[in-house]
């Protein structure tokens, strides 16, 4: 085999994407070694900090609109109703645990909302 034999065009053109590649790769490499050097801080966001910025604060029972209400898990068009009608009929309410008196609400409703809603000066700890 000579040294001087002629190079087919697919073997050319292998060899010129090979070089572009290379080329490439050392491009990346020198930007990670450039960023590495500057010390960039990286913000990391963990799926726990995103999941609690997610989360809209606990809805005031007293200052609820049935349209807000409505937005509770659970909480559909008939109990945001019902809700607001107990609240006008025996005035604010002065804890959570006071919607088990609303019709529809047990205990497993209760648990699922408690996290969603407070009592304004009610302590939610």
């Amino acid at each position: 085999m000579k040294l001087c034999e002629k190079v087919t065009k697919t073997e050319a053109l292998l060899l010129a994407l090979t070089a572009v590649f290379l080329c490439v790769l050392a491009g990346l490499a020198r930007r990670d070694r450039l960023a590495a050097a500057q010390d960039v801080p990286v913000s990391v966001v963990t799926e726990h900090a995103a999941r609690e910025a997610a989360v809209p604060p606990p809805l005031d029972l007293n200052a609820a609109t049935e349209a807000e209400l409505m937005e509770l898990p659970g909480i559909g068009e008939v109990l945001a109703a019902r809700i607001t009608a107990y609240r006008a009929e025996h005035g604010p309410f002065r804890s959570v645990e006071e919607l088990l008196e609303v019709s529809g609400i047990g205990e497993s409703k209760l648990e699922a909302l408690r996290d969603s809603v407070t009592v304004d000066g009610e302590d939610t700890e």
